[in-house]
């Protein structure tokens, strides 16, 4: 258990190549099946997202759960969270947190059937996140990206950032 997620056990990576490795095929075969749910951790007290904690995505009963921390860690775990289950351990902590419908940031996308996946690798000009892997899904009507928001999880939506290279699962040689 990690952030009192109980069956959350992070399988941190790092690099292209072994979180291609590890996940490449089943990430590719998400495509053509329907987002039914995103829930995300929020803070009871303020509402606010509490991004440390991993992104759940359910693609048609198939669940994704993606975490980033530090500057290049990715963790991928597949139908292990269960979130109608409480968040323990967050007893002498000033904020509660719960798992909600992360509809609000991604309600555009839930229904809409994945048309492509693929692992985006930052090539900054030498910065600090060279080489972060962020996690793509593509949709007829737009893109979101999970992405590395410097030790912990950052959704971008909309337009990709040019310094990404971007590696289509199932598909350009991988």
């Amino acid at each position: 258990m990690h952030l009192g997620i109980p069956g959350f056990v992070p399988d941190w990576l790092a690099g292209l190549k072994a979180i291609k490795a590890a996940h490449g095929e089943r990430l590719g075969g998400l495509a053509g099946r329907r987002l039914t749910s995103v829930d995300l951790v929020y803070f009871v007290e303020d509402g606010s997202w509490y991004a440390d904690c991993p992104v759940v995505f359910d693609f048609e009963g198939e669940r994704v759960e993606i975490c980033h921390q530090k500057f290049d860690d990715l963790s991928i775990t597949w139908n292990t969270i269960d979130c109608s289950a409480p968040i323990g351990g967050w007893d002498e902590a000033d904020f509660a947190p719960v798992w909600r419908a992360g509809e609000v940031l991604l309600g555009d996308f839930v229904g809409s059937e994945v048309r492509e996946v693929a692992l985006l690798e930052w090539r900054g000009d030498r910065d600090m996140a060279d080489g972060m892997v962020a996690v793509e899904f593509v949709f007829e009507t737009g893109r979101f990206a999970v992405a590395n928001g410097l030790d912990e999880n950052m959704i971008e939506i909309g337009a990709r950032v040019p310094a990404y290279e971007r590696r289509v699962m199932g598909r350009d040689g991988f």
